[in-house]
């Protein structure tokens, strides 16, 4: 049977396996944000101190992703991802026993939600790169779609049952139920066996792979324009997870049950979006979908901040999840389709680097502004940014794939000469640059297809891994060209051709067919290390 487009993803054996334990690892999340959100308003009831609750959730986040995307990329990821839910397990079972014991207070309560946090900055790029790798390329949007239905039925569930156990066991309960949702993953994991990567190049150092995840992200404008559009969306929507829990408790007079019960709506809501995404896209482009999108939670927001009634409140939350959950997956699907395996976690990493640092200075600013102007104000001042941004950012345009391979059937780019025997021992142990340049004759009336071709020859060359590109000119020619780039090291350029994808080569391969006469094939050149110099020769 056929299973409906919303939830297709779910006939893959692994993808199920992920997504259940992600479903069971959410409410935990859940059940840990609700309880530490509710018990800060007992330990210290300022708008200011309950929206560093959602900063120490945030700023590890914001500080680790870069590092732990490399990491992702370069060792095993299950055992990756089985390390990180240990440590979560630690912390929130730590948490637990503190809080039960009644010596938390509200630096320790930031200290062990920090500490949480760190293990998630860790766990996310990992995790969204094996979801990449559990579906198919044409299920991997819905897939990612599918969960975040999975993160909001989660959503739905856990603060009303976090509400439910706070009242019936305090904040306690539900921190050691988050702890053992953690274990539960674990244990999952270990059932899956993953077909280890095999390659015969070296494995990258860290600090070179974070410079090569930071090249990609800078020369794929899809990448740059999907965090834009979340940057300014999740700047304006941090303001309810700043100061909802003040806004049930102060201005609606209600309890620990309305807030878990307004944070399920809005988990109702994005399951909601997730069914209708599908749909959606079929009918309007990715840019007009998260416009949209970013509207609707706008309205949400503006409904939740003139509440005076549980009931209004109610119908914003769910208009905000609905918005919430379109424009993550959307820009998220976007970020995903254009980063191929070898840099997806960087890229991810990244990616949410932009989307968690919109969300912290959203928190911090939207938090203090409640302490100057009020509640109600602070919510609706956000929802006035959030319409203002959403149709400013809507010139980022992230319904642009990355270039395609060209219709017609091109030549192969040429090859460059072997390296010399007498130099092999030398090049394998090189730590130094390699500089690259490639020859073209371009005759005068396809010199300006030629210029707008290598727009595109520079960035397939960032992407690969370049550190510098340059075109020249020949002045004694006026067919006479040279591309010049140049790489980290030997092992980087050995690394260019598996991380060119076929976009990538197409591109080469119609910069080279403007190319008159014979294909002239490209040189390399290892920079000279200082100790080979002889004392004396630079002055």
């Amino acid at each position: 049977m056929k299973l409906p487009s919303a939830i297709a993803p779910l006939r893959h054996n692994l993808f199920r396996l992920l997504w259940t334990t992600n479903l069971v690892v959410s409410v935990g999340v859940w059940l840990q944000n609700t309880g530490a959100g509710w018990l800060m308003t007992s330990l210290a009831p300022d708008p200011l101190t309950v929206s560093l609750v959602q900063m120490a959730t945030i700023l590890p986040m914001f500080l680790l992703a870069l590092p732990a995307g490399a990491l992702a990329d370069i060792v095993d990821r299950r055992l990756f991802i089985m390390i990180t839910q240990g440590w979560m397990l630690a912390a929130a079972g730590g948490l637990a026993i503190l809080t039960y014991a009644g010596m938390t207070d509200a630096w320790s309560l930031l200290a062990f939600t920090f500490a949480l946090g760190l293990g998630q900055a860790m766990n996310n790029p990992a995790w969204g790169s094996v979801l990449a790798e559990s579906v198919p390329r044409h299920d991997l949007v819905q897939a990612i779609t599918l969960n975040g239905i999975g993160f909001n039925l989660a959503r739905a569930v856990g603060p009303a049952l976090a509400g439910v156990l706070v009242l019936l066991g305090g904040p306690a309960l539900a921190f050691g139920l988050n702890a053992l949702s953690y274990l539960a993953v674990i244990i999952a994991l270990m059932s899956w066996h993953r077909r280890p990567r095999s390659t015969n190049l070296p494995r990258e150092h860290l600090v070179s792979a974070m410079r090569a995840g930071v090249r990609f992200v800078r020369y794929t404008p899809v990448m740059q324009a999907a965090m834009i559009r979340t940057g300014c969306f999740f700047f304006a929507a941090a303001a309810p997870w700043a100061v909802l829990p003040l806004i049930v408790k102060q201005q609606l007079h209600m309890e620990a049950g309305t807030y878990g019960l307004l944070l399920g709506l809005m988990g109702a809501g994005g399951v909601t979006a997730g069914l209708l995404l599908p749909q959606a896209r079929h009918r309007m482009s990715r840019g007009a979908v998260v416009l949209g999108a970013g509207l609707i939670s706008c309205l949400g927001m503006a409904m939740v901040g003139i509440a005076q009634h549980w009931l209004l409140a109610a119908i914003g939350m769910v208009l905000f999840g609905i918005g919430w959950v379109a424009v993550s997956s959307v820009a998220a699907g976007a970020a995903q389709m254009a980063a191929p395996p070898w840099v997806r976690s960087r890229a991810l990493a990244i990616y949410q680097l932009g989307f968690n640092f919109a969300m912290i200075t959203g928190t911090l600013f939207w938090g203090w502004l409640a302490t100057q102007i009020g509640l109600s104000q602070a919510m609706l001042a956000a929802a006035a940014t959030g319409v203002a941004l959403s149709v400013l950012a809507r010139r980022a345009n992230i319904d642009t794939e990355a270039a395609t391979v060209a219709a017609v059937t091109l030549d192969a780019p040429p090859v460059p000469e072997a390296v010399d025997p007498e130099l092999i021992e030398l090049v394998s142990e090189a730590r130094n640059r390699v500089m690259e340049w490639q020859r073209y004759r371009i005759s005068g009336d396809n010199s300006e297809k030629f210029l707008a071709a290598m727009a595109e020859v520079r960035d397939a060359r960032g992407r690969a891994g370049a550190v510098g590109w340059q075109l020249y000119e020949d002045i004694a020619h006026a067919d006479g060209w040279v591309e010049v780039w140049t790489v980290e090291n030997w092992t980087d350029h050995l690394r260019e051709a598996t991380r060119l994808s076929g976009a990538d080569r197409a591109v080469l391969a119609q910069a080279m067919a403007l190319h008159s006469g014979e294909p002239i094939a490209p040189s390399r050149f290892i920079a000279v290390a200082p100790h080979r110099l002889q004392d004396g020769m630079i002055k």
